[in-house]
């Protein structure tokens, strides 16, 4: 006897009724969900297709600890709250469950659930792999199985992935990016769209990964993802889940990685939703104190109840699993760690140790990066952390919260206010375009220019640049010269390639039509320059976050504001050498001291024509001299071009 032909002989009590009295868990499975440390729950919650006694059907499992009935309704019983009651099978578990036969996939259901004080509840399936398309707010059975083609991919990505290699990151918000021809702002490009239209763009700018802005479902297009209902599905606006997975594949087998945004420290109060699932708060904190987000006008997870620890971890790891990701970006984590992030005085209350810690996130965070790591060595976790909380992309075992990366959200702000200043006041902000550097080794940073910094009146890049066209071109060109060659992995978002003029809207598309102008296409051209350069020059990225690989070489011309350091790879013979000149002033015949090479070539010039630049200098020629024999000091002879940066190997 086949051992699932014997375990439906002891298991099934009833196989009569509509529901099959049948479970997918045991009581290790429960012990494990209690104590936070169940990560596959995807492999027993949601609906599952599956095949009992020789009969087709679909498999439900819901967790309502606090729920007196709980039916499955849906397309398949005219919505009937009495016809499909599940069981709870292991005592006081909370887990309701059953086998429905004759179920087919694509169908529409809810839980209704009878919940605390007589409550009646109409639920999504929080661990549904599928939904239907907004405004309708039903989950639908679905079957994940998909024949995976990127083996190559998944072989040799750890080499791709890995902290010393080049990492720039295009953000992407699929639903506005590109729009179908002809354009409409209700129409959206699908997976399969966004497979033969976003991955050879992607490709052809020199991007190494793809971040897409928050997939799992989600019902308001406004909140952008970042106020999710469905914890395990790719939302269905683009498709269905394997057309999601086909997507995937096509960037991996143009060599892209795939990152996801994902949102694991609040969720809304939609009524089909997570929050008071069961008429209790099942998923958030009870006190408003820590369960409430004003900002966000959410709720938040309550780290402390293993059951929601369990949940959030198995929904990160479902989509490294099953969606071949090769990292997440983690969002809002400051608003995790912190008890009184955004809250006044009196509105949070001080934990055990009398800290503003939040001590059951800080325990999650750690036990979802030592998972991810562990069950996936060949990826990343990214942060978005805004604070100065200690050792965020340090180990776990060095008590780190065990990320890999995290967002340099100060280097940010320094640079943008840095280059927003009027090129002849510079000389009194150089501390803000070095002081990044005095900080960088505490963490594994990435630098973002992200979605936040074009939307909410904060105006597209180009126009954050002082001056007349040609030096808000020019000027832009310099920080993305700046951004690309200074130490960390990179984070541009879509639109800032071609220089957007209008602030992001996710309601339409890019501003695509600018690319029939040349400076647009210049900007797009030099953006794609400098992804190859960083891709190409080990110096840029092999020592990326280690002091070894940056040297200042010249901060002694405040006045002139000419800025000049050095990227250093394994090997010297690699080293890049960094020029900025960040005044509208040429200089000529402009000296610089380095040590121990004589021969210099330029491989960069910001001012070239062909970025829509001025071109008066090709420093083709670059002449040295020796000026210290016994130090092997060479002065170098330049020409910088106005608010130009030249890039010499």
């Amino acid at each position: 006897m086949s051992s699932l032909k014997k375990y439906e002989e002891e298991n099934f009590v009833d196989s009569t009724r509509p529901v099959w009295n049948y479970s997918l868990f045991n009581e290790e499975d429960l012990e494990n969900f209690r104590n936070g440390t169940h990560y596959s729950l995807y492999k027993k919650f949601g609906s599952h297709p599956l095949q009992v006694l020789g009969k087709e059907g679909y498999y439900f499992s819901v967790w309502a600890p606090n729920a007196t009935r709980v039916n499955v309704i849906g397309d398949f019983n005219e919505w009937n709250n009495e016809a499909h009651p599940l069981f709870v099978r292991l005592e006081k578990s909370g887990i309701w469950e059953g086998f429905i036969p004759g179920i087919n996939e694509y169908t529409s259901y809810k839980y209704y659930i009878e919940g605390f004080e007589g409550a009646k509840l109409y639920k999504g399936d929080p661990y549904a792999n599928y939904w239907e398309v907004r405004p309708g707010t039903a989950s639908k059975t679905v079957n994940l199985a998909h024949t995976w083609t990127d083996n190559e991919w998944m072989h040799k990505r750890k080499r791709h992935n890995d902290l010393n290699s080049p990492w720039s990151v295009y953000e992407v918000h699929l639903a506005s990016w590109m729009r179908p021809f002809p354009y409409s702002e209700t129409s959206l490009n699908s997976y399969r769209e966004q497979a033969k239209l976003l991955v050879p763009y992607v490709k052809k700018m020199g991007f190494t990964h793809v971040e897409l802005m928050p997939v799992m479902e989600f019902p308001f297009d406004g909140s952008w993802g970042y106020q999710g209902t469905g914890y395990f599905a790719p939302t269905s606006r683009f498709g269905i889940p394997e057309e999601f997975m086909e997507m995937v594949e096509a960037f991996h087998k143009e060599d892209i990685g795939v990152i996801l945004d994902w949102v694991p420290s609040h969720f809304p109060h939609d009524a089909f939703g997570l929050f008071m699932f069961d008429g209790t708060h099942t998923y958030e904190y009870a006190d408003m104190r820590k369960g409430y987000h004003p900002d966000w006008n959410s709720y938040i997870f309550n780290y402390k109840r293993g059951e929601v620890r369990s949940f959030l971890i198995s929904s990160a790891r479902f989509w490294f699993d099953k969606f071949h990701i090769d990292g997440v970006r983690v969002d809002a984590v400051s608003s995790m760690l912190k008890l009184n992030y955004s809250r006044e005085e009196g509105d949070w209350e001080p934990n055990e140790f009398g800290g503003n810690g939040n001590l059951e996130a800080i325990a999650f965070i750690k036990n979802l990066n030592e998972m991810i790591y562990r069950d996936f060595p060949d990826v990343q976790t990214i942060a978005e952390e805004a604070t100065d909380w200690p050792g965020v992309s340090k180990p776990t075992f060095s008590d780190g919260l065990g990320f890999g990366m995290k967002w340099m959200m100060g280097w940010m702000h320094d640079t943008l206010d840095y280059f927003k200043t009027d090129p002849l006041y510079r000389k009194d902000q150089q501390d803000k375009f070095t002081f990044s550097m005095m900080y960088f080794y505490d963490e594994n940073f990435m630098l973002p220019l992200s979605h936040d910094e074009v939307v909410h009146g904060k105006s597209p890049m180009i126009y954050k640049m002082p001056g007349d066209d040609w030096q808000k071109f020019a000027n832009l060109r310099l920080l993305y010269t700046y951004m690309f060659t200074h130490p960390g992995s990179k984070l541009l978002f879509m639109g800032n390639e071609i220089a957007q003029t209008s602030e992001w809207n996710y309601h339409t598309e890019l501003d695509w039509h600018l690319l029939a102008h040349e400076p647009h296409q210049k900007m797009q051209d030099f953006v794609s320059q400098i992804n190859r350069l960083y891709t190409s020059e080990p110096a840029l990225y092999e020592c990326q976050f280690e002091e070894e690989g940056f040297e200042w070489i010249d901060l002694d011309h405040r006045n002139e504001s000419v800025i000049v350091y050095m990227r250093k790879g394994k090997r010297s013979k690699e080293n890049v050498l960094v020029v900025f000149n960040m005044t509208p002033v040429t200089r000529e015949n402009w000296t610089i001291k380095v040590h121990g090479k004589k021969e210099w070539k330029m491989i960069l010039n910001s001012d070239d024509k062909n970025f829509w630049g001025g071109g008066y200098f090709d420093n083709q020629v670059i002449t040295t001299k020796l000026v210290d024999k016994k130090n092997k000091e060479y002065e170098i002879n330049l020409h910088l071009p106005a608010l130009g940066a030249i890039v010499l190997k």
